[in-house]
Order: C-alpha cells, then sequence, then structure tokens
C-alpha cells in the first residue's frame, strides 16, 4: 500500500475520531414544575388579560389572550384545563371591534366589524353581551380598574363582568368574590393598568389616577386574598402607557407635515392646544396626541368665527386629543409608584414578577422576537393593535413567554415558551 495513502487515510480517520468526540450535544429541557402547583391556574387581570385588540373583544383575540398561550404550556408541567369565556362560534365577533381594509400610500382605512355580535339587549345606556355560562379561569375583565376589585354590584357597570355573573348575583358580586369562588393552585395579577389608563388615553380630560395610597391598599387586598391558601402566582408591573402606538402615532412634526401638504396651509409653522391647565399654547414635541385625533377629521376645520381648528389659539386642539407635558410627567409619576407598590408587595409575598414597564418598552423601541421585526409603530409595528394600546395576537405571545421566564425563574420550573412566530400582527386585507 503507498505509503502516502496509508498517511492520508489515517489522518482522515483521526480527524473523523476526534470530530466525532467532540460532537456538540444538544441539551433536551425536561418540562418541569419547580415548586409550583400548576393544576388550577387562575387568570385575574382587565382587557390585556381578557384579549381584548383592535378596539374590541372578540373570539380570536380570546383566543391569543396571553393567559389562554400560558395555560396551554403549563400542560407539560402538570397544569389542568382552562376556560376562558369565549363567545360563542355564530357570535364570534364579540363586542366588534377595528380592522383594516385598505393600505394606501401608508393612510390605513379603518372600519369597525358590526356583524355576528354577541349582543342580547340594553340595561339602559349599557350594552348586554351575550352571557356566558361554565367554568372560568381567565377572569380578564375589559375596563376594570383595581379598585373595582372589591365593589358590590360591579356587573351593574361592566358589561363585560355581567356577561360572567349569573343573573342573580349581578347587583351583589364582586370581581374577588368570583375569581376565588373555587380553589385555585397558582395564579397571575395584571391588575391596575386602568387606574392609569382611562386618565391618560382621554388626554387627561376626564376621570383621575387613583390616589397612589388607595392604589396601594387595594393592591395588598387582592393579594393578600390570591396568597391566604398558600397558592404561588405571578404578577405584572404596569406599562409605560405613553411609549404605545396611541400615543407615538401623531406627533406634532406629522400633524405639521399634513397641514402643510393642503393648498391652504403651506406656511403653518405651529399647532395651538389647550393644556390641562393655563391658556392655549403652541405645542411642543414633548406634547403626546393621542391617535384619535388622527381619525376625528378636525385639523383646519372651520369653526363659526372662521378660525382653523389647531391652528389658532382661538380654536386650538381640545385637552381630549393631547396629553400635555405636565400631564406626561404627571401620569409618569403615578405609574412610577404603582409599580413600586407592586414590586414592593410581590416581594413581600416571594412572588414572581414580570416587569410588563420594561419588556414591553423593550419591543416598543425596536426587537426582534424569533426573527420578527417588532416596534411600536402604529400597523407596521407587529405590537400594538389598530387601538393603538392593545396587543396584537403576536404582542400577547410575547407577553405570555415574558410571563413564563418569570415563573421559571422564581419557581424553577421548566414550562416550555409559546412559539411566537406561530401568531400575527396586525391583519391586513
Amino acid at each position: 500500500m503507498n505509503s502516502t495513502y496509508f498517511y492520508k487515510t489515517a489522518l482522515a480517520a483521526a480527524l473523523v475520531a476526534g470530530l466525532a468526540s467532540c460532537k456538540p450535544t444538544i441539551d433536551t429541557i425536561v418540562p418541569s414544575k419547580g415548586t409550583a402547583d400548576f393544576s388550577r391556574y387562575i387568570a385575574l387581570g382587565n382587557s390585556l388579560t381578557a384579549g381584548f385588540s383592535d378596539g374590541g373583544l372578540y373570539l380570536e383575540g380570546q383566543q391569543s389572550s396571553y393567559p389562554e398561550l400560558i395555560a396551554g404550556q403549563m400542560k407539560s408541567v402538570g397544569g389542568g384545563s382552562f376556560s376562558t369565556p369565549f363567545f360563542p362560534a355564530d357570535k364570534f365577533n364579540g363586542s366588534g371591534y377595528l380592522k383594516l381594509t385598505a393600505l394606501t400610500n401608508g393612510v390605513p382605512t379603518i372600519v369597525p366589524e358590526t356583524s355576528n355580535l354577541a349582543v342580547r339587549g340594553q340595561a339602559g345606556t349599557m350594552v348586554l353581551y351575550t352571557k356566558y355560562t361554565g367554568d372560568i379561569e381567565n377572569f380578564g375583565v375589559p375596563g376594570i380598574k383595581l379598585v373595582h376589585a372589591n365593589v358590590p354590584g360591579y356587573g351593574t357597570l361592566n358589561n363585560y363582568f355581567e356577561r360572567m355573573l349569573p343573573d342573580a348575583s349581578v347587583a351583589t358580586s364582586t370581581y374577588m368574590q368570583l375569581a376565588t369562588a373555587k380553589p385555585w393552585t397558582f395564579f397571575s395579577c395584571w391588575l391596575g393598568n386602568n387606574d392609569i389608563l382611562s386618565y391618560a388615553s382621554a388626554g387627561a380630560a376626564t376621570d383621575a389616577p387613583t390616589p397612589k395610597a388607595t392604589f396601594s391598599g387595594a393592591y395588598s387586598a387582592v393579594i393578600d386574598k390570591l396568597t391566604s391558601t398558600g397558592a404561588k402566582g405571578v404578577v405584572a408591573t404596569i406599562p409605560d402607557v405613553t411609549t404605545t402606538a396611541y400615543f407615538r402615532t401623531v406627533t406634532l412634526k406629522t400633524l405639521l407635515a399634513a397641514i402643510n401638504a393642503t393648498p391652504t396651509g403651506a406656511s403653518v409653522k405651529e399647532i395651538f392646544i389647550q393644556p390641562g391647565s393655563g391658556p392655549a399654547r403652541a405645542a411642543t414635541a414633548e406634547d403626546l396626541f393621542t391617535l384619535p385625533l388622527s381619525s376625528a377629521n378636525v385639523m383646519g376645520k372651520l369653526n363659526g368665527q372662521n378660525i382653523p381648528y389647531g391652528l389658532h389659539p382661538l380654536n386650538p386642539v381640545e385637552s381630549k386629543y393631547v396629553l400635555d407635558k405636565a400631564e406626561v410627567a404627571l401620569v409618569n409619576d403615578y405609574i412610577a409608584a404603582y409599580n413600586t407598590s407592586i414590586k414592593t408587595i410581590a416581594n413581600a409575598k416571594g412572588l414572581a414578577l414580570m416587569d410588563a414597564y420594561s419588556v414591553l418598552n423593550e419591543y416598543a423601541g425596536g426587537k426582534s422576537a424569533n426573527g420578527i421585526p417588532v416596534s411600536a409603530a402604529f400597523i407596521q409595528g407587529n405590537l400594538f393593535s389598530l387601538d393603538g394600546i392593545h396587543l396584537t395576537p403576536l404582542g400577547y405571545a410575547i407577553t405570555a413567554n415574558a410571563f413564563i421566564a418569570a415563573i421559571n425563574t422564581k419557581y424553577g420550573s421548566s414550562i416550555p415558551v409559546v412559539d411566537v412566530t406561530r401568531f400575527r400582527g396586525v391583519k391586513f386585507p
């Protein structure tokens, strides 16, 4: 045998053997519950917990809610059945919602979906939705504030809660009574967003933030009840509402550009606003306009004195369409105080914490989720739905994984994460 051939063959064999001995191993994560018991998981929260999206609650959004996704992943670590109060299949559009029908040169056409609604009637000014009967583990109620959690008869004020209740208890039951009526072993709690959001989203023109001490006391009462049986759980902080698409789509720059693109507005240099206090003034980049201003079709319209809307201090952009600089600072101050209370109480109770404020800000600023670009950009950003505040199914999947990461870290569990690539951003026509 040729010695050179033998040498090369021997060298090749040695290299193969060496590569085989150095072959990387892939660690398989074995699902484990760690120190937690997931046999009955309940989720408390508001619209974000319910799966509210595109300005409404409908079946697809409910099916993509983060508690539904978490519960599905928990099944591999001993999680039991999980029921969300879904709208019926023949009334799948629920409350109705916003849908995108066209996107022409970057300008969206958004219309309400009004077919197949789950409306059964009306009580005074409150629309009544189709009643849900059956087990419930997802207690997400759009519109609920933390301070509503122990209010008797709250079902007479909130139609989403009313549909979860038997007729006999609508006028008497509290939210916490319903949520804790049956034994639970694990919980998530994301209450508190609406205690500041309803104020901020209305441009600080209506409502008022829940006082900080009231918030802290109410949060303690809720968590005391949820942990009273020894159950473990995870809580979430309040997101930074001022970084949502609701406040970052209509800007001073875009308003001026739109006005100056018209024949009559070619020399406009200022937009005037009515701040929460004081006289009308010129807007600055630190004032945040709300998304509804874009569809209100009021900019430049003449009033009875022939003064164009928003272009003169005598006909300024109304307070309901703008969160002025001082109001932004106040909103951020309250969110910081609420989150300090949440973190302090969670730490005292030994609970897992999902820092939604940091997580959603991180994605809003621009980040990839399994190769999918995500940001706060309206329509194109994949994170926020057409109402600019609530999440898309993809956004809820990202949130579910943040909850799962917090749970796994705190309790030594290994709940598998959700494959976010299965979920959409804004639905295009």
